[in-house]
């Protein structure tokens, strides 16, 4: 098989993003739709409260995706602020596309949050940010096929599962999921398409 000129980075993978859009002011009415050759469900249930997809985006550098992602929230959010400001529980959901080292999953974690929280924070979220990378780094791979749950439960804060295991959490804090939320769909964000698709945007 003939090799790509431009290899990609597996950090390069996890960096940049496309999206595709889902709209965030009218709620798909199917139970599922299908998103580059996957199912993801419309609705699902955490903490008691029924979460809606608010939208799904891919990460991509050029030819190769790494995983795809999607957005639940209890309202529909077509910006930042709106669904960082959303009432109840939220998930974002990755789904893995490769195998790809933990070590490097944690870095675009620890990067994305520390380029999305607010001025004030970054001090205060540093030791809840380390407990995340330590957690993500004790899996050693995630792999094609993995789905990662980044669920907030109000009261607990971030939980994180792996193919419904708890792996990390809770973590608490509302500072701390909203910076995580915003390294997804926030100012400076990898790229403005995986934003517009997660909020249902036109990218």
């Amino acid at each position: 098989m003939t090799r790509s000129p431009h290899p990609v980075s597996r950090r390069a993978i996890l960096g940049l993003a496309a999206g595709v859009v889902l709209p965030a002011i009218a709620w798909p009415q199917a139970a599922a739709v299908r998103y580059e050759g996957q199912s993801f469900d419309t609705r699902v249930r955490l903490a008691g409260a029924e979460l809606r997809l608010n939208g799904t985006g891919v990460r991509q550098v050029a030819w190769f995706k790494g995983y795809l992602a999607a957005l639940y929230l209890t309202v529909p959010a077509s910006t930042a602020a709106d669904a960082v400001a959303a009432a109840g529980p939220k998930r974002i959901q990755l789904r893995m596309l490769h195998e790809v080292p933990a070590v490097e999953f944690s870095k675009a974690l620890r990067k994305g949050v520390a380029r999305n929280a607010a001025p004030s924070t970054p001090e205060a979220l540093n030791e809840r940010v380390e407990r995340l990378v330590r957690d993500i780094d004790a899996i050693g791979k995630v792999r094609a096929g993995d789905r990662v749950d980044l669920d907030f439960e109000p009261g607990r804060g971030l939980l994180m599962s792996i193919n419904g295991t708890l792996r990390s959490g809770p973590i608490p804090g509302d500072d701390f999921y909203g910076a995580l939320l915003r390294s997804f769909v926030g100012e400076r964000v990898y790229d403005d398409k995986m934003r517009a698709g997660l909020l249902g945007q036109k990218p």
